[in-house]
């Protein structure tokens, strides 16, 4: 009963507490936070490396990161020799082979990766000792051989032969050197050309040059003491030879003197890439760093930014429209806003973004804003901090960056202090609409005449044409007329004679075709088998497996991909069956839907466009005949997703021509493929249908 009486007296007591609330009232933030990243210990090696020491004994487990603090980096005319040097390096040493070096780090279960500028280890602290010796065994005895730089070549100029159809390569690219120029270390770019200078001398060259400790930091964090690092790193990186790499001095990026329009014409892109840029003088260690961050987070860091909330949500032009801001303490940086939208929409798209840019540089930040954009920094700042590598990041910049000692751990103050004045003053800095460069990289035939009506701020923008290496180009022409005489029946019929005459074609029953592409180091080989009675196999493998297998049968099929079969449905079968026969412009022809919708550029030769049907088109070079592309438009959860392929290189098999090599290119990925045999009339049984 006692107990009882306690009990009742006690939740009495609390209620009446809780009366006396006021809950109208929002409570007072309290303080900000007080991070606590653990202060590293440093200690300097005789040749120039700076090792920094976090100790954290909550896991069993070390990261280690080396990381070179060069100046930018010239490469000239063998750009891409610091790409193949990162490739080769970590690829065993000169006392251990590639297979064994890899073998040990599996067994280990640890992580080992390198660049041209840095490494990064992570670890059990069991075999903390192990990796970092790997690790410096590594860096400082690579060794490069012949055969693999050869192999790190061929995979660099693949991948760069694939990049050349792919819109946000190009606009990557176009950006860059645009910004910064093509004799700047930020604004030059690799290409099949300059990677071909490279030999595996220069590649030697480039390591001893670059590759040194002059500038190097290791910074080591996890479940290690001070004096196990300070050994272990004698030991192992006292031998790293003692060098200073060499410096260079480049002129000042500097913005337009008028915000211009940059076009660059991609004719197989659906989609338009804009870009929005300027240039920015922005460092770290300069007090309104984090002011900046703000702004930018509020025009269009994230999915809240006006930007987005602008272009998505109010206009529905695009999946989504950020912006970033760059900082350099060697020079200048970037600040960019992009997007990617419908080519009918591209012009419209541009005078958004600059709507935007002008007001968030004119019209107040709201309470509301700040507060939220507080709120996401504040989140992702704190969530971070989980991983290892923030750690080393955050270390590593208080050291490179010339900041306080103190400037993450009071983060969190120092963002909560910032003020909306702060923020529009950092806008008004770093942000510019008068003298922007706004990049639209598309098909031309599609968006150049709407760009070149876009007026802003009362004034028409001049638009100036560029190459896809950043060259001025004279502006393309796009109205060319078809000769009265041409039509869609003639253009199949051209092509058909060009490739061997139409009897020829008719005397073909089936058709197989092998070819080989290459995705990231790995081979993939496409089978094409395809027969007049409506039957069609395509089967893409990858190391002996079958990745994807399409068979259609008649009035039956199926698809496999990645093991699941799945039958196909009547509309499906319909559509394969347009795509099964051995010649296609032998089925255009008899086609009712087929139709001449003009003449277009595809690179710097003139075509005659051929709508197959709505979702299909084809693309004849208006003075040989020959098919040079197809593109296909299929819709992907509300987004159209353009498959493109691009023929080149045709070779007679039986007396009829065939393209030997084929760009697929659906999204950001284009694959060439390389044909390796084709057979007519053979090669095709009816086991390959089944």
């Amino acid at each position: 009963m006692k107990n009882t009486y306690i009990l009742l007296l006690t939740l009495f007591s609390c209620i009446a507490v809780q009366a006396q609330v006021d809950r109208t009232v929002m409570p007072k933030p309290g303080p900000a936070p007080e991070i606590n990243l653990g202060v590293p210990q440093s200690f300097n090696l005789n040749n120039g490396l700076k090792v920094l020491v976090v100790e954290n004994h909550k896991l069993p487990r070390v990261s280690m990161q080396l990381s070179i603090d060069n100046p930018p980096i010239l490469e000239g005319n063998k750009a891409g020799v610091a790409s193949l040097t990162g490739s080769l390096l970590g690829l065993g040493s000169k006392n251990i082979s590639k297979e064994a070096f890899n073998e040990e780090i599996d067994f280990l279960g640890a992580r080992l990766n390198f660049s041209a500028q840095r490494a990064y280890a992570q670890s059990l602290s069991k075999y903390f000792p192990r990796m970092m010796e790997l690790m410096a065994d590594a860096a400082i005895n690579p060794n490069f051989t012949q055969e693999e730089f050869d192999k790190e070549k061929n995979k660099l100029i693949t991948g760069l032969k694939s990049e050349e159809k792919v819109v946000s390569s190009i606009s990557g690219r176009i950006q860059r050197a645009l910004a910064y120029g093509k004799n700047h270390p930020y604004g030059e770019f690799t290409t099949e050309e300059t990677v071909n200078n490279v030999t595996l001398t220069d590649v030697e060259e480039f390591y001893r040059d670059y590759f040194v400790p002059a500038n190097a930091y290791l910074i080591v964090i996890g479940d290690v003491n001070l004096e196990e690092v300070k050994t272990l790193t004698e030991t192992y990186f006292t031998s790293w030879t003692k060098a200073v790499p060499p410096s260079f001095s480049y002129s000042q990026p500097k913005n337009v003197p008028n915000t211009q329009i940059n076009f660059v014409d991609m004719p197989n892109a659906v989609q338009s890439e804009i870009t929005v840029q300027n240039i920015v003088n922005l460092k770290m260690s300069d007090h309104d760093f984090i002011a900046a961050l703000l702004a930018n987070q509020i025009f269009g860091g994230g999915s809240d930014s006006r930007l987005n909330l602008n272009l998505r949500e109010n206009k529905g032009y695009t999946y989504g429209a950020y912006s970033s801001l760059g900082n350099d303490k060697y020079g200048s940086s970037r600040f960019a806003a992009s997007v990617e939208v419908r080519n009918t929409v591209t012009d419209s798209a541009v005078v958004e973004i600059l709507k935007e840019l002008e007001q968030i540089i004119t019209k107040p930040v709201t309470d509301d804003e700040l507060k939220t954009t507080k709120a996401i920094y504040a989140g992702s700042f704190i969530m971070a901090l989980e991983n290892p590598e923030t750690i080393a990041r955050y270390a590593l910049n208080i050291e490179k960056e010339n900041l306080s000692k103190d400037f993450y751990k009071t983060f969190l103050e120092k963002l909560d202090k910032v003020s909306k004045a702060e923020v529009e003053a950092a806008a008004k800095k770093y942000f510019n609409v008068d003298n922007a460069r706004v990049i639209v990289v598309g098909k031309g035939s599609d968006i150049l005449s709407g760009l070149q009506n876009i007026t802003f701020k009362g004034k028409k923008l001049p638009v100036l044409a560029y190459s896809k290496t950043a060259d001025r180009v004279e502006t393309p022409n796009y109205n060319t007329t078809v000769p009265n005489d041409v039509s869609a029946q003639s253009v199949l019929e051209k092509y058909m004679e060009a490739v061997g005459g139409k009897e020829k074609l008719e005397s073909i029953n089936t058709f197989a075709m092998m070819a080989s592409a290459e995705m990231q180091g790995m081979k993939l080989e496409l089978t094409i088998k395809k027969t007049t009675d409506h039957q069609l196999m395509q089967d893409m493998q990858m190391m002996g497996n079958s990745v994807s297998k399409q068979v259609l049968n008649g009035n039956s099929g199926y698809i496999i991909v990645q093991g699941q079969r799945k039958d196909l449905e009547e509309k499906e079968i319909t559509e394969f069956k347009g795509e099964s026969t051995p010649i296609s412009e032998l089925q255009y022809l008899k086609a009712k839907s087929i139709s001449l919708e003009g003449m277009e550029m595809i690179g710097n030769k003139n075509t005659y466009k051929i709508m197959i049907n709505e979702k299909k088109f084809a693309f004849y070079d208006a003075e040989t005949g020959l098919k040079l592309q197809e593109v296909t438009i299929n819709e992907m959860q509300g987004q159209q997703i353009s498959s493109t392929s691009n023929f080149e290189d045709y070779k007679e098999v039986s007396g009829i021509l065939f393209p030997f090599r084929i760009t697929q290119t659906v999204g950001p990925q284009s694959f060439e493929f390389t044909v390796s045999e084709i057979k007519i009339n053979d090669g095709v049984s009816p086991a390959d249908f089944e």
